[in-house]
Parts: structure tokens; sequence; C-alpha cells
């Protein structure tokens, strides 16, 4: 996964871009502080300051992935590894020895943030906490919050779904036709 990310990067930075935007989602049951008030909340994690924080991202209603700890020994070593630094894993837990802490950093979006973050580039992970089954909604929102970060407006897309959206054909068929609602 590191490989792949450092590709990645490498890749990025030759072709010249100077800002990334990742999205990815989350395993709903790893999250801690359930908030459904407003809805689906977006949540970020930023390569501005070391701590992860954006103030226009803040400023976008999101917040900032609470679990980002630079100094965690995971989070350490994936930082570590993607500036091509070497470093005993003998520091490292067994894979029967991980803590909670050390889900995130375990993520691909998290090598890819490590990665792009060591090659120079500005990085924006958006992420969502999601269940498994339909996230199709899910995937709408992360696309919506990503135009609303660049200033685009998914709306003036020419897609064939809401929102503008190009809608996979396969996704017409993956969780077959909605419910008959006279059910409930």
């Amino acid at each position: 996964m590191v490989e792949f990310a450092k590709n990645l990067a490498n890749f990025a930075a030759a072709s010249g871009k100077k800002h990334v935007v990742l999205l990815s989602s989350l395993d709903f049951g790893k999250w801690q502080k359930i908030d459904m008030s407003s809805g689906p909340q977006i949540y970020y994690l930023s390569s501005i300051n070391p701590d992860g924080r954006d103030d226009n991202c803040e400023q976008l209603g999101w917040k900032r992935l609470q679990e980002y700890n630079p100094a965690q020994r995971c989070w350490k070593y994936l930082s570590t590894l993607a500036e091509g630094n070497t470093m005993l894993e003998s520091n490292l837990p067994f894979e029967d020895e991980l803590e909670d802490e050390d889900y995130y950093p375990s993520l691909p979006f998290a090598a890819l943030f490590s990665c792009l973050k060591a090659k120079g580039l500005k990085v924006t992970c958006l992420l969502c906490y999601c269940s498994e089954g339909d996230n199709i909604q899910d995937a709408f929102h992360l696309a919506e919050a990503a135009c609303r970060l660049l200033g685009l407006n998914p709306n003036a897309f020419p897609g064939n779904g809401s929102g503008g959206w190009v809608v996979p054909f396969s996704w017409h068929t993956v969780y077959g036709p909605p419910p008959d609602m006279s059910i409930f």
C-alpha cells in the first residue's frame, strides 16, 4: 500500500500538481462521537498545518479527523516511510497487538496523505463514515464536499443523476429497485 502511495505521489509531483483532494469512506463502526443532528458529517485532514487543521475546511463546517495525531507511533512510522527513511519495525506492534489508535493510519487514505505530503503537495482528505450496504448517497455527499472545497457547482455538470453527477450504469442495479413504500 505504501509503495503504491509513493508511486502515485511521485506521479502527482512530476505532473506538476499542487493540490490533491482525497475522498474516502471510514468504517461507521469506528465512529466514536456520533452526532447525526445535522445529517452526515464530513471530516477532513489537511497538510496545511502539522496538526491536520485547515481554516478553510473549518469555515465549510467540517470537523478535523480527531484521530489524527502525527506523534502517534503508526502515523509517525507512516510519515517516516513516506519520506523514504527506514525505521526499526521493532517499534511497531504486531498485527494482533494493534490498538484502536492504530486503525486510521493503517488505511489507504493515510498512506496517500503521508506520501503526497512528503512530496510537498497540499493534500486535503475528505472523509465520511459509512455503513456497509448501499453507499451511493455517501459517494454523492463526498463528491459535493469536494466541489464545495474547490468552488465548483455540481448542478452545472451535465450528468444523468441528482446534482448533475454521471451515475455509472452498474449503480442502477447494485441493490435492485427501492422497496415498495406501501409496506411501511
